[in-house]
């Protein structure tokens, strides 16, 4: 059973993509603060209306009691949302806020089902189509509102829509009949359009997210450019405070002369198996980037396990190996500058200068003018892990 319902809703409702998860929850959080505030509001302006019409055979519980839980509710909520709360600087206040809404909107739209039910129930037959008729427009402008949540925009319209649809069926009247049917119908249509614009929503976040990682990407090697290597520094700036993280810059010895003598295609293919190193080498505790020819960076934070290790050691065991090409072996080398932040520099540029300075002081003579060196084809060693450096 538990699989049929998996299945069901696998189809029905994905899940969002893990790459646009964040993105989706953020922008969520803000379409259902704007939306919502505003319909916590209208809903306030009905509850008096409600109460005039509640009928008089009905229970004052029902006239009035279940309007007045309605009204304290909205007052409450209303105040909430009117909270000039940014809830896109972070992802668990959002995905929270997200939670709250779905959770409180169940419980009220029950209550406004029960009300309308009720007073249907107990109302004199020449009225009685006038209460779906009123629940009906608070159901669907709800579901609207929560149009960006599915389960609640879902749960919204059957717990309001649902039972006095049932009623209008069974009474036998013709035209409360016809009016069920309109009904149904009308959710139908608002679940359809509910589900098209999530589906527009997520294909819109699926392309920002593409464009994103096009301006943020080196095309050659798949690493961080420049430009998103900075803003990566800076937020790590910015969140370690005064503790120590590193900058790195790597810089390959004689990199010219493999485009020299074995063209720029196979200075390509060196290119991108050095990124795929440095890949394999900083994993999760580091950020690699490309930030121009055969200059590449590294950004190790502070929360990183390299902070306390050989870090030029555990960075140097990726250029062990020589590079294949064409069954055609190339060693090359490389320098490597390290900077710490605060020691170096409060600034991106303080600690390109000192990393810079570092590398510069490294780089043997030969390797800017020389050759690069070439071997006959044998099996390299499996590229050592950085934790074991």
């Amino acid at each position: 059973m538990a699989g049929l319902f998996e299945g069901l809703r696998a189809k029905f409702a994905p899940p969002v993509p893990p790459e646009i998860e964040k993105d989706f929850v953020l922008l969520t959080a803000k379409r259902l603060q704007a939306q919502t505030r505003l319909l916590y509001v209208a809903l306030l302006l009905t509850i008096p209306t409600s109460i005039y019409a509640g009928t008089p055979n009905a229970s004052f519980f029902v006239r009035v009691g279940l309007p007045c839980i309605m009204g304290i509710a909205c007052i409450f909520g209303a105040l909430d949302y009117m909270r000039k709360i940014d809830y896109s600087s972070s992802v668990g206040l959002a995905r929270a806020f997200v939670r709250n809404s779905t959770n409180v909107s169940t419980p009220l739209a029950l209550v406004c089902s029960s009300w309308a039910v009720f007073s249907y129930l107990a109302a004199d037959p020449d009225v009685k189509i006038y209460y779906p008729l009123i629940l009906a427009m608070g159901s669907f402008a709800t579901a609207y509102c929560l149009s960006s949540i599915r389960v609640a925009a879902v749960s919204n319209l059957v717990i309001g829509i649902l039972p006095i649809t049932v009623l209008l069926f069974i009474s036998g009247d013709r035209m409360n009949i016809a009016a069920a049917v309109s009904l149904l119908v009308a959710s139908s249509f608002l679940l359809q359009m509910i589900w098209k614009e999530h589906g527009q929503l997520l294909d819109l976040l699926k392309l920002q997210r593409k464009t994103q990682l096009l301006a943020e990407t080196d095309p050659l090697t798949g690493l961080l450019n420049r430009r998103a290597f900075d803003v990566r520094f800076a937020e790590e700036a910015q969140k370690a405070g005064e503790r120590e993280f590193t900058m790195a810059l790597i810089d390959l010895d004689a990199f010219k002369p493999v485009n020299d003598k074995y063209g720029h295609a196979a200075g390509d293919a060196v290119l991108r198996q050095v990124a795929d190193r440095l890949r394999a080498v900083c994993g999760n505790e580091a950020i690699p980037a490309r930030i121009g020819g055969d200059e590449f960076a590294i950004l190790i934070p502070a929360h990183s396990k390299f902070i306390d290790c050989d870090q030029r050691g555990a960075l140097r065991s990726a250029f062990e190996r020589p590079y294949k090409v064409n069954e055609i072996e190339i060693e090359l080398g490389a320098s490597i500058g390290l900077a710490r932040w605060p020691v170096h520099g409060r600034s991106t540029q303080k600690l390109y200068e000192a990393a810079d300075s570092q590398l510069y002081a490294e780089k043997p003579v030969l390797a800017r003018t020389g050759d690069a060196v070439t071997s006959a084809p044998q099996t390299a060693e499996p590229l050592r892990a950085a934790s074991s450096a």
